[in-house]
């Protein structure tokens, strides 16, 4: 008998817990012969939704509605509805109990440490937690508290953490709809929300300041604030245009790509004959999509080796060590500031990466100057990643993480036989 299983998700929503949510159902999906799927879909943030209606979309759609359905169902019969295992997708703080099994499906943490409340909503309420970096797998184990007023020491998380990173996607790239008046031959690429963890700010004043004179080079930021309305388009450019007033005879390039880009549009960016490197000098990531997608496009990166990327810009040297393959941005760890403290979830006394200047813009000049190097380190690691991070081995770990297929395949046996009962 296959099991019933609810995901409760923005699965609709254009987010990275967006993103996570699909890449779940499709695992889930590629074995329906286990999973009987349900879905509930939740909102995340002021995030836009998806606008497009490919064949995913319909099926995400069709789980919405016979979810909907089979609650007005048992509502009318006066029943709670029946699922054998949840799958929640989201920060601990909103995990619930749903099922017999609960499961937390979280990006975790971009942070040093995580909150005592996530602590007890993962003891309290799930089974186990599945998470998308080593990173944030090592940060969730490695937290504790100690209350003595309350006679509690080291209060940590008691339940299984297991990881399974992304795959990578095979994307034809395709410009259509995407207007770029190219004046640069130099060009690097950011694709981030402008927001206090992603270091837009001097992400953006450094890389004017390094390229002041240079008319050949040019910025591509793809971003936006919150979402990708017009009037968040109309704010993004507002806030550009306030901080490059500070640069006013500048020669270089900025090219400011707002709205919602489809994976071949991406791809087309990744791959631009004039694309030197993508650039990410966030605070910290759960993994890193963009870094990722760039990567295994093959596009050499800017960044720091901390955080959720280290589980694939790293790749091993000729003794075995796993060695960052990026055009390395040294940084210190510091206290998150306070416009960035978010209570319940970033902790006021975490920590995260803290980019140093003078490093970034030697990175960015390295990039220029050294085009073939990095290219050649680019086309490694490109091809570690096609190796090693496949989509039916992280759907196949990632199935072994929500259900026990050995006991399944038992349940299976057993209700397949034509058994004779006796008295």
């Amino acid at each position: 008998m296959k099991k019933r299983i609810v995901v409760k998700a923005p699965a609709l929503s254009r987010s990275g817990y967006g993103e996570q949510a699909r890449f779940a159902l499709r695992a889930l999906r590629s074995r329906e012969d286990i999973f009987d799927i349900y879905l509930i879909n939740i909102s995340w943030g002021k995030t836009g939704m998806l606008s497009n209606y490919d064949e995913e979309r319909l099926w995400l759609d069709s789980l919405v509605l016979k979810t909907t359905q089979y609650m007005q169902i048992c509502q009318q019969q006066q029943q709670p509805p029946q699922f054998d295992i949840s799958l929640q997708i989201t920060i601990p703080n909103e995990f619930e109990k749903i099922a017999p099994v609960n499961i937390g499906y979280t990006a975790g943490i971009e942070t040093s440490k995580i909150a005592p409340h996530w602590i007890d909503k993962i003891n309290g309420i799930v089974d186990s937690v599945i998470t998308i970096s080593n990173h944030s797998k090592k940060v969730m184990e490695q937290t504790s508290y100690d209350f003595p007023e309350q006679g509690v020491t080291n209060f940590r998380i008691q339940k299984p953490i297991e990881v399974v990173n992304y795959s990578f996607k095979e994307i034809e790239a395709d410009p259509n709809g995407l207007d770029i008046p190219f004046e640069t031959t130099k060009n690097f690429l950011c694709v981030s929300q402008w927001g206090p963890r992603k270091n837009m700010e001097n992400t953006i004043r450094w890389f004017l300041d390094e390229f002041y004179d240079d008319s050949d080079v040019g910025l591509v930021l793809k971003t936006n604030t919150a979402n990708e309305s017009i009037m968040d388009r109309e704010h993004t450019g507002a806030r550009l245009k306030n901080l490059i007033r500070d640069f006013p005879d500048r020669k270089c390039k900025i090219y400011l790509v707002h709205g919602q880009l489809s994976e071949e549009q991406l791809t087309w960016l990744y791959r631009h004959p004039t694309m030197k490197a993508l650039i990410n000098i966030g605070h910290g990531e759960g993994f890193g999509l963009p870094l990722f997608e760039a990567a295994y496009n093959g596009l050499p990166l800017v960044t720091v080796t901390w955080s959720g990327q280290m589980d694939f810009i790293c790749r091993p040297n000729k003794k075995g060590k796993m060695v960052p393959r990026v055009v390395k941005v040294d940084y210190d760890l510091k206290q998150v500031q306070p416009e960035a403290h978010w209570e319940g979830v970033v902790q006021a006394d975490s920590m995260w990466a803290f980019a140093k200047k003078a490093s970034y813009k030697r990175a960015l000049r390295d990039v220029v100057n050294k085009e073939i190097h990095y290219k050649n380190q680019a086309e490694s690691l490109r091809k570690y990643i096609l190796k090693n991070f496949k989509e039916e081995d992280a759907y196949a770990k990632f199935v072994s993480y929500v259900v026990d297929e050995e006991e399944f395949n038992v349940e299976s046996w057993l209700d397949g036989l034509d058994l004779e009962v006796h008295d």
